[in-house]
């Protein structure tokens, strides 16, 4: 029989929308994979008209992130001015289209006007020159419009930022046929995965266990194995935001975005390849990670629903997960796959927006 890991114990869990997706060294790498593939190239000299000195798509690649106060110091002015330019930027960093699904829609079940897809179309416009006040309604510049497609291209390839699993209460993952039908009381948003929960230690000793032991022992000396604090449970969207990535830049024995970057270009992947105009990428990206959520949900059994209440008295409610005991290989084999597309497609759009 197969062994499965269970959630030992339901500790407090994030109740919010999606976060931080990649986390810092996942976004990083996208960027360092562009800016590689991009050296050269007219669109590189395109994207120093935009840049400050001393940045790089890499660098930028978590501004986006650093807006929502994320660890990364104080904000800067710009930082401030798109906050109170933008109060749902939030927002724009993933869609909620059920994990079952083939394709991303306009107005589909877990769609908004201001999700993922929506931003990067207008983003793109920008980039080109193409824009009017319709088709760029929250008014980007074109240095934002550049720093949102770095780290949205990031945010589109993260499985989880695009496949959203709704639970019924007792655990069974559903596809709503419209939006009103997650009532919160029969079908409810797990929050791109938020209110799944895995036991943490369980989880992370798979996951070492899963990379050959010299390198295993070489890095964790090196640094923590987890940058999470100390808890039962991991929201299974914390676990694709940064866990993987840790994994999948340990398999190849990089310690940084750059040299992960240098180690699968090197490596010649094979990636797939958008056609039509770059306003329509998004739709393609979307759909291809809708397919790579599939996989993330494999043979993930949720048990019923656990009642929570938050620190201000919200409540909501959380799901003990299950995975396979090999999760952590076809996971981070994924994520490397996903990371790599981004900083292809990523480096793609640029050209397409600037050809030679």
């Amino acid at each position: 029989m197969k062994k499965m890991i269970g959630v030992l114990a339901l500790g407090a869990a994030f109740a919010s929308g999606n976060v931080l997706a990649w986390g810092n060294d996942g976004h990083r790498a996208v960027g360092a994979i562009a800016d590689q593939l991009l050296k050269g190239t007219a669109a590189q000299a395109q994207l120093n008209t935009l840049l400050l000195p001393g940045e790089s798509l890499e660098k930028i690649s978590t501004w986006a992130d650093c807006v929502k106060g994320s660890y990364c110091g104080p904000q800067t002015p710009e930082m401030l001015d798109y906050v109170a330019a933008n109060p749902k930027h939030s927002e724009y960093h993933y869609t909620d289209i059920p994990f079952q699904n083939a394709h991303y829609h306009d107005h589909a079940v877990g769609s908004a006007d201001d999700d993922v897809v929506q931003t990067l179309k207008q983003a793109i416009l920008v980039l080109q020159g193409k824009d009017d006040a319709a088709s760029n309604p929250h008014q980007f510049t074109k240095r934002q419009a550049l720093i949102l497609i770095t780290h949205l291209v990031g945010d589109i390839h993260q499985p989880l930022h695009v496949g959203a699993a709704f639970v019924a209460r007792d655990g069974r993952f559903v596809v709503p046929a419209t939006q009103a039908q997650v009532d919160e009381v029969a079908i409810f948003d797990a929050r791109g995965g938020n209110n799944l929960l895995l036991d943490d230690a369980k989880i992370t000793a798979l996951s070492d266990a899963s990379i050959p032991a010299p390198l295993a022992v070489e890095e964790d000396a090196a640094k923590p194995a987890s940058t999470y604090p100390k808890s039962a449970t991991r929201p299974l969207h914390s676990y694709w935001d940064s866990t993987v990535v840790d994994y999948a830049m340990r398999r190849l024995s990089t310690r940084t975005p750059e040299q992960f970057a240098r180690e699968v270009i090197a490596s010649g992947p094979q990636v797939s390849v958008n056609t039509g105009a770059p306003v329509t990428w998004p739709y393609q990206w979307a759909d291809q990670s809708l397919a790579a959520s599939k996989i993330a949900y494999a043979d993930v059994v949720a048990g019923p629903a656990t009642q929570q209440t938050g620190r201000k008295g919200e409540v909501y409610h959380v799901w003990a997960l299950t995975v396979p005991d090999n999760y952590p290989v076809p996971s981070s084999a994924l994520a490397k796959q996903q990371l790599i597309e981004g900083g292809y497609h990523l480096a793609s759009l640029l050209q397409a927006i600037w050809p030679q």
